[in-house]
């Protein structure tokens, strides 16, 4: 009986012990939070959490460390898995609403909604879940019609720019019909005057192309040794 009674006691220490640890690094990480020192509380919330997976203020508050360093994947994470460690509606509502925000920051609005809408049928007095969530709305609201606008933008311009082709075209069949006719006319008619001196301008350009001709000729030609 007495062996008995000294491991019982021991494990009473033990868990104590264990008991203090957990609430010593959740305190710890809390203090470090308030002193907005993200990193340092997210190592004592960790270490939290890793010697008790099951602390909801561990893990939810480990959520919240990574959320204030903007690591938004991270705190969705771990949000999510203090869900599983609560049954208290209010927490839960709670940790729904933080998913929402997390959500919200990394601009996946239609998510961010439905985190809202969860937080709400948990809470539906909760004044901040109910702004957020119409906050939430209208972002996609706008997201969605800045969408359609630029669909519309673009088929715009697709029909502006086959309009453009065809006009072009267009510009281009009556430019080579012109061309066509232009070379079907006949050339128009010279005067006696006009074709007597087009005549002289081609005979003296003979005899000047003729002139330099005999001057390549002379360089080009070969010298012969003088013995």
């Amino acid at each position: 009986a007495g062996i008995f009674y000294i491991i019982l006691f021991a494990a009473l220490i033990q868990s104590v012990a264990f008991s203090q640890s957990l609430r010593s690094l959740v305190n710890d990480g809390v203090e470090k939070y308030n002193e907005k020192k993200f990193t340092d509380s997210e190592i004592s919330f960790r270490k939290g959490a890793e010697k008790d997976p099951n602390s909801f203020d561990a893990v939810f508050n480990l959520g919240d460390s990574y959320f204030k360093q903007e690591k938004y994947d991270d705190a969705i994470k771990y949000y999510q898995q203090a869900l599983s460690k609560t049954q208290d509606k209010e927490l839960k509502a709670e940790t729904h609403y933080n998913i929402g925000n997390a959500l919200l920051k990394s601009r996946k609005l239609k998510e961010s909604i439905e985190s809202y809408k969860n937080s709400l049928k948990l809470n539906p007095n909760d004044r901040d879940a109910k702004y957020n969530l119409s906050y939430a709305l209208k972002l996609l609201q706008n997201e969605q019609n800045q969408n359609q606008n630029k669909d519309k933008n673009q088929d715009k311009n697709q029909d502006k720019n086959k309009d453009q082709n065809k006009d072009d075209q267009n510009k281009q069949e009556n430019k080579d019909k012109q061309n066509k006719e232009q070379q079907q006319q006949p050339p128009p008619k010279m005067s006696k005057e006009e074709a007597q001196k087009l005549l002289d301008a081609l005979r003296e350009d003979e005899q000047e192309k003729q002139k330099k001709l005999m001057q390549l000729r002379a360089r080009g030609k070969k010298l012969e040794k003088d013995w």
